[in-house]
């Protein structure tokens, strides 16, 4: 098997928490030819990452890997037994890429001061807070995500946490688990597993090569 991948993107950082949870004989490779690049696209349509390629096939989509890493690799389990933690777990997944992720990405272009739209700005703020909220208020297990191990939702969540908790204090918003103790333990539960611990590491190392290159 081999993932398309890129350190920084939360998506492909999704995959690569749950590739080494399950301590998977994956190659983690770079799309050939680059992000959208004609020779990617001839493999993956979207030219996104991250893809899975295995048996003359390809998998597009970080959720859609995931649980088919999940059903293909059930040991160790990074799915609830119970059907109704699971339903929770799906649910903090879909949250993070339907609520969090969204107003996120909006924020990426306004780290610049001089020309920071501060109306836009405001507004993703807002609406973060708010979502941040109602996350708090749906994790009602714990110390992980969706109860007391390591789930899909935390491979889900903690790629997009790694951004909310450096890019809102960069633009003028509090720190997203300040307030939140629910996630706050969350977040202090999962930066401890190995393997968060491991891409937590890559995406600081691939942020630090992307500013030191946009600052030459």
């Amino acid at each position: 098997m081999k993932l398309y991948n890129a350190n920084l993107s939360p998506y492909s950082s999704r995959v690569r928490i749950a590739i080494y949870a399950k301590n998977l004989p994956v190659e983690i490779v770079a799309p050939p030819g680059g992000l959208g690049s004609p020779e990617y696209k001839q493999l993956n349509p979207t030219g996104k990452v991250p893809a899975l390629a295995l048996d003359g096939q390809v998998i597009v989509e970080s959720e859609v890997i995931n649980e088919y890493l999940e059903d293909r690799f059930p040991t160790p389990s990074l799915r609830p037994s119970d059907p109704l933690a699971r339903a929770r777990m799906r649910t903090l997944s879909r949250f993070a890429d339907l609520y969090l992720a969204p107003p996120l990405g909006a924020l990426f272009g306004q780290m610049n001061p001089a020309t920071r739209d501060t109306k836009l700005v405001g507004e993703k703020l807002a609406e973060l807070d708010t979502r941040l909220d109602q996350l708090e208020a749906l994790i009602v297990a714990g110390p992980y995500a969706a109860g007391p191990e390591l789930s899909l939702a935390d491979c889900a969540l903690c790629p997009v946490f790694f951004f909310l908790t450096r890019l809102l204090p960069a633009v003028g918003g509090k720190n997203p688990l300040d307030g939140r103790p629910r996630l706050a333990l969350v977040g202090a539960t999962v930066a401890k597993h190995p393997a968060v611990a491991r891409v937590l590491a890559e995406q600081g190392e691939a942020m630090a090569q992307m500013m030191k290159a946009g600052s030459r």
